[in-house]
C-alpha cells in the first residue's frame, strides 16, 4: 500500500470500530505526524499528538500533547526532553523516568507507561520505585487483568490490583490498552482500545479522567451493561421553572446552587409528575407547599423515562397541577399504565426525610423488606389465605355455638315440662289428649315434605341456571387462534353436555311436576285430618272436670299446649348432639390452621433470613441486618387493651411485652381457666386481677386473640469505626441523627434498577462517612443505576465524579439551568461554578487547604 492508502484504510477502521480520539506517537520522532493527523482531523476524529520514549533506566513511556500542539512544538519538546538527534530517536533519553514525567507534566502532556509487562515496560524491567511515582497514572497491558495469570503473569497481577507490598500505591494504577497499530485491521481488536470518559473529548477532560481512573477509565473488557431505569429529560411549562429543559446522565447527576434557588423544587416536581406520596406527614406537607407555590398558575411538568420494567421502551410522563398524570408510550399512543408502573422501584427522599424514616420501626421494615428477594412473597399469600380460613372458622364456631346455646336453652326446659305433665297425667287426662303428641309429630312431618320438595325446586332452578354457556368459546373468538380446531372439538363435547343436561331437566321438571300433583291432595287431606281431631280433642275438653279454679276446657287446653312444647323439644336433644359434633370438628379444623399459621411463617422467617444473610453480604461489613421475628408484640398488648377487661389498664398488662407466648398459646391458657395461668410461669406481672379479667374473656374474643400474627422487627446495625479498624456495630437507636440516616442510605444505595434521588442528604449524614463510604459506594452503584442528588456538599458530586452537574440560578424571579452551566466536572465552566458555589470559590478552599497543612 502507499502511504495515503495505508492512512485512509487506518482512518475508515477507526470510524468503523467508533474510535473517537486516537493518539500517534512514533519512537522518539515525530516527522511522520501531519499527513495522518490531518486526514483523522478531516473525519471527526480528535488526534492527541506524541511520541514514544525511553528513559535513562531503558523503561519506555508513550507522551501525549493537547490536538493543538504543532509538529514543530512537538519537535522543541523532544529537545528539552534531551533528544536533539532525530536519528538517535530510539535510544533512551539522559532523563531518569521521574524527570521524564515530571518534565512532561510541567509541558502540559500526559504520560504512560508503554507495555509495561513485556520487554522495556516498566514492570518487566522490576522498576517499583517508577511504578510508585504518584506522576505516572496510566500503564499499558497487552491484555485483560483476567488473562494475568499464572507464574510470571501473577505477580503483574496483583501489581495491578495493588495487592503486592513492594509496588503498593495511594491511587491504583490505571489500566490502558493501547497497542501498537501495525496494520489497519488490528484497530477492530478490543484490546487495541479502551474506553474514557469525558464530557466531550479533548485533552484537558482526557487528563481530568486519569485523576479519576476509578470511575472514568475502562478496558473494553470491562465495560458494564447498563439495563437500567433512567429519567432521561425533564421539562418545565410554566411555573417558578418555566422554560427549563435538562437531560441527564443515566449515571450519577448532582443539581447544585444557592440556597432558595429551587433545587428541591425540582426534585419534588419530579414527585408530582410521579405521583408518589412522601414518606411522612411532616414531607406531605412540604411536598404540598412546594407545589402549590411553584406550579399553582397552570404549571407543567413532563419526564422523558427509560423503563427497564418495560424492557427499555422510553415513555412521557406529563402532569398539569390540578390533573392527573398523563403518560403516552414510545408510539405517541396514551399507555394504561401509571407512572409507577414504569419505575416501580424508583426512591425519591426529599430534606429530611431519611431522617423520619430511620424514626420509625414500621418504615424501617419497609425499607429492608424492599431490598428482600421475593421468596418469602409467597408464604405472605399463604398465610393471608389460612387467615381467611380462621376468620370463616371462627364463623362456624361461634354461629355453632350460638344455635347450640338456643338449643340447649330450650332442652333444659325438657324435664321441668314433662314433670308438669305427670300432674296433667294425675288428673286422668293422658288416655284422654294421648294423641296430642302424634298430631303434632304429624304436622312436623307435613312440613318436613315441604321442605323437601322447596329444596329439590330450588336445585332444580340452579341447575338450569348453570348450564354450559358457549359464547366464550364461538366461531368468532376462535378465529385466528393456532389451535382452533381443538377449542372447537372441546365446544362440540360441551355442547353436547349442554344438550343431554337439557333433555334431563326436561325428565326431572316432568317428575317433580307428577310429584308434586300427587302429594298436595294429600298434604291438603292431612291438613283437614288433624284439624278435624283437633277439634274433636276440643269438644272432648269440655267433658274434663274442673280444677283448681280452672275449667275442664282450660285444663285440656293447657295439656295439650304442654304436650305439644315437649314434642317440639324432644327432637333438640339430638341436635345438641350435632351440634357438639360439629363443634368438634371446627376446633379440630382450626387447630389444624393455627398449625398451618405457624408452619407458614415458620417458612417465611427462614426464606427471610436467607434473604437478609445475602443482603447483609452485599453490605459488606458497612451496615448488618438482623431479623427478629415476631419481636413486636404490641399487637397482643393492643388486642387485649380493646377487650376493655374491668380493672386492667395497660400498666397492668405490660408482662405481655416481655413474655415469649404466641397470641394462640394465651388464648388456649385462658380457656383453661385461672389455675392454668397462674401456673404458665410467665412474668410475675400477671396478678389475680388480671387473671380473673382474663379469664371473663367471650369465646368469640379469645378467637379473634389466637388469629393474631405478630410482625417482625427489622435490625439495623451500622459499623461506626473508620478504614482498617476492627469493625464495631451499634444499634440504629443507639446512633447519632447522622449516623442513623448513613446506615439508612447505604441500603438505598443497594442494587436497584430504578432511580434514587435525594435532596440534600448531606443534612442528616455524618460527613466523614460521606467522605469514606457513601462516594466510594455511589462510584460503584452509578455504573448501573441513575442517580440525581441536590446537594451542597462537595463530596458528592466531585468524588463521586459526577456525570451531570447542573447549577441552579435565578434570573427575573424564575429558576434556570443554563446551557454552559450543566456538564460533567471535566469542563473547566463547571469547576469553576462547582469550587464556588460547593467549596465558597478558589481562595476559600485554599484557606482551608492551609490550614488544614495539606500540601
Amino acid at each position: 500500500m502507499t502511504e495515503d492508502e495505508y492512512n485512509q484504510q487506518l482512518v475508515d477502521a477507526c470510524l468503523e470500530a467508533q474510535v473517537e480520539v486516537v493518539g500517534i506517537a512514533d519512537h522518539g520522532s515525530v516527522k511522520e505526524l501531519d499527513k495522518l493527523r490531518n486526514l483523522f482531523i478531516q473525519n471527526g476524529i480528535v488526534v492527541f499528538p506524541g511520541f514514544e520514549i525511553a528513559s535513562s533506566e531503558k523503561v519506555h513511556f508513550v507522551c501525549l500533547f493537547g490536538e493543538d500542539k504543532t509538529s514543530q512544538e512537538l519537535e522543541r519538546i523532544l529537545g528539552r526532553l534531551s533528544k536533539l538527534d532525530p536519528a538517535e530517536g530510539i535510544l533512551p533519553t539522559d532523563l531518569s523516568a521521574v524527570q521524564l514525567i515530571d518534565s512532561v507534566e510541567e509541558i502540559g502532556g500526559f504520560v504512560f507507561a508503554a507495555h509495561s509487562t513485556t520487554a522495556s515496560g516498566v514492570l518487566k524491567s522490576k522498576m517499583n520505585h517508577i511504578w510508585k511515582y504518584p506522576k505516572l497514572r496510566a500503564a499499558q497491558i497487552p491484555a485483560n487483568l483476567s488473562d494475568l495469570k499464572g507464574g510470571e503473569l501473577d505477580f503483574y497481577r496483583d501489581v495491578f490490583l495493588n495487592k503486592n507490598a513492594e509496588y503498593r500505591r495511594e491511587r491504583p494504577m490505571a489500566v490502558i490498552n493501547a497497542a501498537d497499530i501495525k496494520e489497519p485491521a488490528e484497530v477492530a481488536n478490543p484490546r487495541a482500545t479502551c474506553l474514557i470518559k469525558m464530557t466531550q473529548p479533548c485533552f484537558d477532560s482526557f487528563k481530568q479522567a486519569f485523576l479519576d481512573p476509578g470511575s472514568r477509565v475502562r478496558l473494553n473488557s470491562e465495560k458494564p451493561e447498563n439495563y437500567a431505569s433512567a429519567i432521561e429529560r425533564i421539562r418545565f411549562v410554566g411555573g417558578y421553572l418555566d422554560g427549563l429543559d435538562i437531560e441527564l446522565s443515566e449515571h450519577l447527576n448532582a443539581v447544585i446552587g444557592g440556597r432558595g434557588t429551587g433545587k428541591s423544587t425540582l426534585l419534588e416536581c419530579i414527585r408530582f409528575a410521579m405521583n408518589m406520596q412522601a414518606q411522612s406527614t411532616e414531607a406531605k406537607l412540604q411536598h404540598k407547599k412546594v407545589i402549590d407555590s411553584n406550579l399553582a398558575a397552570g404549571g407543567m411538568v413532563k419526564l422523558t423515562v427509560r423503563s427497564a420494567t418495560m424492557h427499555g421502551r422510553r415513555f412521557e410522563i406529563t402532569r398539569k397541577f390540578g390533573d392527573q398524570p398523563v403518560v403516552v408510550d414510545d408510539a405517541g399512543k396514551v399507555s394504561p399504565h401509571q407512572p409507577r408502573d414504569l419505575l416501580p422501584g424508583l426512591e425519591l427522599y426529599g430534606q429530611n426525610e431519611i431522617f423520619e424514616l430511620t424514626r420509625n420501626q414500621a418504615s424501617r421494615n419497609q425499607l429492608i423488606e424492599r431490598f428482600l428477594d421475593s421468596e418469602h412473597a409467597e408464604f405472605d399469600v399463604l398465610i393471608e389465605k389460612v387467615q381467611q380460613r380462621l376468620v370463616g372458622n371462627r364463623g362456624g364456631i361461634l354461629g355453632a355455638l350460638q344455635a347450640r346455646s338456643d338449643i340447649l336453652a330450650d332442652v333444659e326446659r325438657l324435664p321441668k315440662l314433662q314433670d308438669q305433665a305427670k300432674q296433667f297425667k294425675a288428673l286422668g287426662l293422658d288416655e284422654k289428649l294421648k294423641i296430642v303428641p302424634k298430631l303434632e309429630k304429624e304436622r312436623q312431618l307435613v312440613a318436613l315434605i315441604d321442605e323437601e320438595l322447596n329444596r329439590t325446586r330450588e336445585s332444580l332452578d340452579f341447575l338450569k341456571d348453570n348450564l354450559p354457556d358457549l359464547a366464550f368459546i364461538a366461531d368468532q373468538v376462535l378465529e385466528g387462534l393456532p389451535h382452533a380446531a381443538l377449542f372447537a372439538e372441546q365446544r362440540k363435547a360441551l355442547n353436547d353436555l349442554d344438550q343431554a343436561l337439557k333433555q334431563g331437566l326436561q325428565q326431572f321438571e316432568k317428575a317433580y311436576k307428577t310429584s308434586v300433583e300427587r302429594i298436595d291432595p294429600l298434604q291438603e287431606q292431612l291438613e283437614l285430618a288433624i284439624e278435624g281431631d283437633e277439634q274433636t280433642l276440643e269438644k272432648a275438653f269440655g267433658e274434663i272436670p274442673s280444677s283448681q279454679g280452672k275449667t275442664g276446657r282450660q285444663i285440656g287446653s293447657e295439656y295439650q299446649q304442654l304436650l305439644k312444647r315437649i314434642e317440639q323439644i324432644k327432637p333438640k336433644q339430638a341436635a345438641v348432639q350435632t351440634r357438639d359434633s360439629q363443634l368438634r370438628e371446627l376446633y379440630a379444623e382450626r387447630k389444624k390452621l393455627l398449625l398451618e399459621l405457624a408452619e407458614a411463617n415458620s417458612g417465611r422467617l427462614s426464606k427471610m433470613q436467607k434473604s437478609i444473610k445475602s443482603l447483609n453480604k452485599k453490605l459488606d461489613g458497612k451496615v448488618k441486618l438482623t431479623l427478629n421475628n415476631e419481636s413486636n408484640r404490641r399487637p397482643i398488648l393492643d388486642y387485649l387493651l380493646g377487650c376493655r377487661i374491668e380493672g386492667v389498664g395497660e400498666r397492668r398488662l405490660e408482662w405481655v411485652l416481655s413474655s415469649g407466648f404466641s397470641p394462640a398459646a394465651l388464648a388456649e391458657t385462658i380457656r383453661q381457666g385461672e389455675q392454668a395461668l397462674k401456673t404458665a410461669g410467665w412474668d410475675s406481672g400477671l396478678t389475680t386481677s388480671v387473671i380473673q379479667g382474663l379469664c371473663k374473656l367471650q369465646e368469640s374474643q379469645l378467637l379473634e386473640l389466637e388469629e393474631l400474627t405478630l410482625p417482625e422487627e427489622m435490625g439495623i446495625e451500622l459499623n461506626v469505626t473508620h478504614g482498617e479498624q476492627t469493625a464495631n456495630f451499634k444499634q440504629i437507636d443507639d446512633l447519632s441523627t447522622g449516623q442513623q440516616c448513613t446506615a439508612v442510605l447505604h441500603l438505598l444505595l443497594l442494587e436497584n434498577e430504578d432511580p434514587l434521588i435525594l435532596d440534600q442528604p448531606e443534612d442528616n449524614l455524618d460527613n466523614a462517612f460521606i467522605a469514606e463510604r457513601i462516594v466510594a459506594e455511589l462510584r460503584d452503584a452509578k455504573l448501573s443505576r441513575q442517580f440525581l442528588f441536590a446537594t451542597h456538599n462537595a463530596n458528592i458530586p466531585v468524588f463521586g465524579d459526577a456525570e451531570w452537574i447542573g447549577v441552579l440560578s435565578v434570573d427575573e424571579g424564575k429558576g434556570r439551568i443554563l446551557p454552559e452551566q450543566q456538564g460533567a466536572i471535566d469542563l473547566p465552566a463547571i469547576q469553576r461554578l462547582a469550587a464556588e458555589i460547593l467549596e465558597g470559590g478558589k481562595s476559600a478552599f485554599n484557606q482551608r487547604r492551609e490550614k488544614y497543612g495539606f500540601q
